[in-house]
């Protein structure tokens, strides 16, 4: 069979061919590499030809081989990177649930140390409102006795003033009452005593008025004597 013969390539490997060489064209590549391209990729799926002769259909039947075999190793190589990305997958899950359980702990051990201490603060504050409201009131226990005997006290000398006041107002009111007694006979003594000596006063002038009536008339009969003369 002379080079270049596809008499041996059935029908569906030369429409696979040209297929190829069409879409090689389209990328740009001349005919002549676009058809190398096509019936060397042919080539390579099928072995060649598939119309004649044993040894086209060992090389077939070893291309085949050849191709289960990759298909094959490419299946195991991919169950093998699936199986590593599962394990992987499952480490990270593991590495994040071991990364959650201890932020967990640690968010939980945190809540806690805050919890108490916050506890330990109210309980803190609690006792200083507790020991405040304590003295207040031991404060004001104290000065409340101090308190009462003082006010005891105050009491006891008001009332002994008042009792005093009681028991000495009767006898100032009795001396009050002699002095505004002799105040006021002294009063009425004077007054009698300058009524008296007016109406003496009176009485003497009373009696001298005749005889200094006549000697004014003699003093103005001598003046109209005089004066005549």
């Amino acid at each position: 069979m002379p080079r270049g013969d596809k008499s041996s390539y059935t029908d569906k490997q030369k429409r696979q061919a040209e297929h190829i060489e069409d879409s090689e064209k389209e990328r740009g590549r001349s005919e002549d590499t676009a058809e190398r391209i096509a019936w060397a990729t042919v080539n390579k799926q099928d072995g060649g030809g598939k119309q004649s002769g044993s040894g086209r259909k060992s090389g077939a039947r070893k291309a085949t081989k050849k191709s289960t075999k990759k298909s094959a190793a490419k299946k195991s190589a991919g169950g093998a990177s699936k199986a590593a990305k599962k394990a992987t997958k499952k480490t990270a899950s593991r590495s994040g649930a071991r990364k959650s359980t201890a932020r967990k702990a640690t968010k939980k051990a945190a809540k806690k140390t805050t919890g108490a201490r916050k506890t330990t603060a109210r309980k803190s504050t609690a006792r200083k409102a507790t020991r405040k409201t304590a003295t207040k009131k031991a404060a004001r226990k104290t000065t409340a006795r101090k308190s009462a005997p003082r006010k005891s006290a105050a009491k006891k000398a008001a009332k002994k003033t008042a009792t005093r006041r009681t028991s000495r107002s009767p006898a100032k009111k009795a001396t009050a009452k002699k002095a505004t007694r002799k105040s006021t006979g002294r009063a009425t003594k004077k007054a009698a005593k300058k009524s008296s000596a007016r109406k003496a006063t009176a009485r003497t002038s009373t009696r001298k008025s005749p005889a200094r009536k006549s000697a004014a008339k003699k003093s103005t009969r001598r003046a109209t004597k005089k004066s005549s003369r």
